[in-house]
């Protein structure tokens, strides 16, 4: 007869030997080194290093895709890499930026491997340029920024700091070497970014993708003396909450030559009309889905990094989500149409205001009050019509807040345009 206690004696024997199994197996598992995604590194890159061909060792797609941004020198109709000089193609740019340095040169910049060379070569650049104009040009920020602070590096004369700068814009601008995590990299994106109480750092990869590309492709200006880079975010990131910042700043770019009011000049505000509740951007579409869309090396899949046009691969940028690839781009060439026809009669209606403010401050006799009234009126307007003609989708990254601020431009500068006339007191009679 068997001895009952012996049954829950080999349970118990056989419950312990499996627990200690268990826990021998989460303590190997845990003591195992961390394992990472792809191919080993075949060499070690420094922490912000600036020659991205050093990353290339390791993400030879990556590098080799990059460097045709070098030769990606393609037009699309409004826009591309192709170097014309706006102010041939577009003349009214001479007297929309009369008085200041954009109607001397206004050049349609190249790819990323040109960002140092174009902005050696622009005649924007002059003795008293700050360092700060580097800003968005060169992957030796990262490092730069580290050892000298951004207030010291933007103090410091364009000339000077250019004598340390010898790469153009590249992986470390993006990129966390070691992990290659997306990373924020421009202290004035972070400190934008904490001034409306977000933490980069808790964002989705996905959600990086646009953010990287804010470290440059957004509007900013020069505080003070040291002409430090600022983000305009403080009030949020529309066009009004930009415009507020300046006008509670009391801030100016340069002084209008014809019309006398004090102006604000847009610099490629993409990252903000994308992110203002476009279609795309609700969606969860991110900056690198359509300029840097996934491609293929045989069985490698991997993120083009020939930053460029979707218009100059459609099928690879629009057919990743869209099946009709011919009926999307013909859609991009209607919405383009329509905001360049819309932003043409914005800038007529601009340069009629300036008219009529130039010829009211001729008058002696001239209302004052009213004259700069319009003078607010122009600058205003003109912020509005420059926050598109600026961006660089020609209203495709956001149709319907484009149309908007379009709209509200050209009513501005009519209003403009109309109390500058209003301005002129009647003479007297004999």
């Amino acid at each position: 007869m068997k001895n009952p206690k012996i049954v829950p004696i080999a349970l118990s024997v056989i419950i312990v030997i499996l627990a200690g199994t268990v826990v021998a197996l989460m303590l190997f598992m845990k003591n195992q080194p961390i394992q990472t995604r792809g191919v080993p590194a075949i060499v070690e890159v420094a922490a912000m290093e600036p020659d991205s061909a050093v990353w290339g060792v390791n993400f030879p797609n990556q590098y080799t895709t990059f460097l045709q941004t070098e030769t990606n020198n393609a037009r699309t109709p409004f826009g591309g890499s192709e170097p014309f000089q706006r102010l041939d193609v577009y003349p009214n740019l001479r007297t929309l930026f009369a008085g200041m340095a954009f109607s001397k040169d206004y050049k349609e910049d190249r790819g990323h491997r040109w960002s140092l060379i174009d902005v050696r070569e622009t005649e924007r650049i002059g003795e008293t340029t700050p360092g700060t104009c580097y800003s968005c040009k060169t992957a030796n920020n990262p490092m730069l920024w580290a050892e000298m602070g951004a207030a010291e590096y933007a103090r410091t004369p364009f000339k000077e700091l250019g004598a340390h700068i010898d790469q153009p814009v590249g992986c470390a601008n993006c990129h966390e070497a070691g992990t290659m995590r997306l990373v924020v990299t421009n202290p004035a994106l972070e400190v934008a970014l904490e001034a409306q109480g977000k933490d980069w750092t808790t964002f989705t990869r996905q959600e990086m993708r646009s953010v990287v590309c804010a470290n440059c492709h957004v509007e900013y200006y020069f505080a003070g003396d040291g002409k430090l880079l600022v983000f305009p975010w403080a009030n949020g990131t529309s066009v009004e909450a930009i415009e507020k910042f300046y006008d509670d700043l009391g801030f100016a770019d340069w002084t209008h030559a014809e019309s006398g009011a004090s102006m604000i000049k847009m610099q490629h505000p993409e990252y903000e009309l994308y992110s203002a509740g476009s279609t795309h951007f609700t969606a969860g579409v991110a900056c690198a889905d359509c300029h840097m869309p996934y491609t293929r090396d045989g069985a490698v899949k991997f993120s083009t990094h020939n930053a460029q046009s979707p218009l100059l691969n459609p099928a690879a940028s629009c057919g990743a989500c869209h099946t009709d690839v011919n009926r999307m781009v013909g859609r991009v060439t209607l919405i383009q149409n329509q905001v360049a026809t819309t932003m043409v009669a914005a800038e007529e209606a601009i340069i009629a205001a300036i008219q009529a403010i130039a010829a009211a401050a001729a008058d002696p006799n001239v209302d004052i009050g009213l004259l700069e009234e319009s003078r607010q009126l122009h600058r205003a307007a003109q912020l509005r019509w420059d926050f598109i003609s600026a961006e660089n989708s020609m209203g495709f990254h956001n149709p319907q807040e484009t149309l908007r601020i379009l709209a509200a431009s050209t009513d501005m500068a009519r209003q403009a345009q109309l109390k500058a006339v209003l301005a002129l007191k009647p003479q007297a009679g004999p």
